[in-house]
């Protein structure tokens, strides 16, 4: 289905098919557009002055990669960085007491343990903060119902003052937000004690409350299966990550001889952990910034092992 743009402004937009065929892409309509019919906002586009004919939506910059959650890779980081850093920490330690053997009894224990707490803790902390959020929630749901229009403009203009808006653009959205937040017919039939008939309308999704706590407070709402996905997350994370420094001590007996090739692969793995988490959160801008990445996650896992190892030589001579 192709359109196609007239002299007075209009799109005329060819019927379908008789196969059926339809393109799935709606019609664009010129930022100019005049007529009976009243172009839509997310439609209107200026390609059709533009010689390629692009959409601005079509438009691609130099770097389009496609990023991943950051509340996601957060977790990942978090899991894989302490699996990779405490078992080899402690792998280090412990070569120094016994064969491999025993590392590797107190690596599993380790790992296991550290798992498990990794994930508690990481599912305590989502759960914290949704808890947190639903609190503030109902705490400006009651300032919102309980102060008057200037009280209400006056918050607005703090949240939208600051990037350009001005008063009078900023009593508009209070405006909006207050009726589109607030049920009319009963504000008009209902009286300050009837406290049911000035109950929000849709308050988790529009209105003031929720502008006020996204964009004042800066807080979004943490689902029930984000708080168990977090969880899971760092936990299998840290499993992951801490089962690779313990790989050399499985097939090479002396512990010595294996922390050299577990120093090896831990610190391989670290390189690539820290390119890859540089790629997938948009830090790395070209190669250097690759590299980089790569290099401070590697020195961040080193130091720690090192001073792992240091404090258990210490504590053998001492």
């Amino acid at each position: 289905m192709a359109s196609e743009s007239n002299p007075n402004g209009t799109v005329a937009v060819s019927l379908p098919s008789r196969e059926g065929n339809m393109n799935t892409k709606p019609p664009v309509w010129p930022l100019d557009a005049s007529g009976t019919l009243t172009p839509p906002l997310p439609a209107r586009c200026d390609r059709h002055d533009r010689q390629d004919g692009v959409c601005c939506k079509d438009l691609k910059d130099d770097d389009d990669r496609t990023l991943i959650d950051p509340d996601v890779i957060r977790d990942i980081v978090i899991g894989l960085s302490d699996g990779l850093t405490v078992p080899f920490a402690l792998a280090a330690g412990l070569s120094s007491l016994g064969t491999s053997r025993l590392v590797v009894a107190g690596g599993i224990a380790e790992l296991i343990a550290g798992a498990i707490s990794m994930g508690i803790g990481g599912f305590l902390a989502s759960s914290a903060e949704r808890d947190h959020y639903h609190y503030m929630r109902r705490h400006i749901s009651a300032r919102v119902q309980r102060s008057c229009v200037g009280e209400m403009e006056r918050e607005v203009c703090a949240v939208l003052g600051p990037i350009g808006v001005d008063e009078q653009a900023c009593q508009a959205v209070t405006k909006c937000l207050k009726e589109a937040e607030f049920d009319p017919e009963a504000s008009a039939n209902g009286s300050p004690s009837d406290e049911e008939a000035q109950l929000l309308r849709w308050k988790d999704q529009v209105g003031l409350t929720p502008f006020l706590l996204k964009f004042g407070e800066g807080m979004e709402e943490i689902s029930i299966r984000r708080v168990y996905s977090s969880a899971l997350t760092i936990g299998l994370g840290y499993l992951v990550g801490g089962i690779i420094p313990l790989i050399p001590y499985f097939f090479v007996p002396q512990a010595h001889v294996a922390l050299v090739y577990s120093c090896i692969v831990t610190g391989i793995v670290l390189l690539i952990f820290g390119a890859v988490k540089s790629r997938v959160t948009g830090a790395g801008q070209g190669v250097g910034g690759y590299i980089w990445g790569a290099v401070s996650t590697l020195l961040v896992g080193g130091i720690a092992a090192a001073a792992a190892f240091a404090l258990v030589a210490w504590l053998e001579v001492s």
